[in-house]
Parts: structure tokens; C-alpha cells; sequence
């Protein structure tokens, strides 16, 4: 019988691709960098640019950030992860302005 987890992991695998396909909202670009590229590829799997630009993390947290979904199976070659947790702590860090939200604007008119 398989454990709770290794339930909940099976049922992540083949959920999880649908739900995300079905409720993504569109995809924003991340920070120009060296790590662009693989910063999109690693972390816009799972997540829409704004989850990342809304972050302020420091360094050391960026790097337990980053070791966690990887072991979630984020796509993170060993020989980028260094500079990957440098471009996120750069572009993320905590000395960064605290992030904004833009207002969505509606077409819809008070009648």
C-alpha cells in the first residue's frame, strides 16, 4: 500500500500539469541577465513571473528557495545554481523597493 505521501506526489504528478495548463494567467517576462533564460526555464514551470518578482528574499534565503524546489524537481542543472541564486538575489533581493501590484483595468462601464 502506498504511503500517504507517495499518494499525494502521484496525485500532484497528474493533477497539477492540468489545473496549471487551465488557470495560468499569461506569462510576464523575468529581468534581462545572464540567468534569464535559465531562471524561466527552472522557475516558470510551475509559477507565473509575478510569484517570483514579488519576492524580497535575502541571499541565504534565495539558496533555501532554490535547494527546495529542486527538490520538488525544478530544473536546475548543479553547474547553475550558484548563479541562478545570484541572478534571483539581485534581481528579488531584499534591498529592492518592496513590490507593487498593477491594478487590472476592465473595459466594463457603470451604466
Amino acid at each position: 500500500m502506498l504511503k500517504l505521501s507517495a499518494w499525494v506526489a502521484l496525485f500532484a504528478a497528474i493533477v497539477a500539469p492540468v489545473f496549471w495548463a487551465q488557470s495560468k494567467a499569461p506569462v510576464s517576462a523575468l529581468p534581462a541577465g545572464p540567468m534569464q533564460a535559465k531562471a524561466t526555464t527552472a522557475c516558470m514551470e510551475c509559477h507565473d513571473a509575478g510569484i517570483i518578482e514579488q519576492q524580497r528574499l535575502s541571499k541565504a534565503t534565495w539558496t533555501k528557495e532554490v535547494d527546495k524546489m529542486v527538490k520538488w524537481g525544478a530544473l536546475v542543472d548543479p553547474k547553475d545554481r550558484d548563479a541562478l541564486i545570484d541572478y534571483l538575489s539581485e534581481n528579488f533581493g531584499t534591498e529592492k523597493a518592496p513590490y507593487v501590484a498593477s491594478r487590472l483595468q476592465t473595459t466594463k462601464t457603470r451604466k
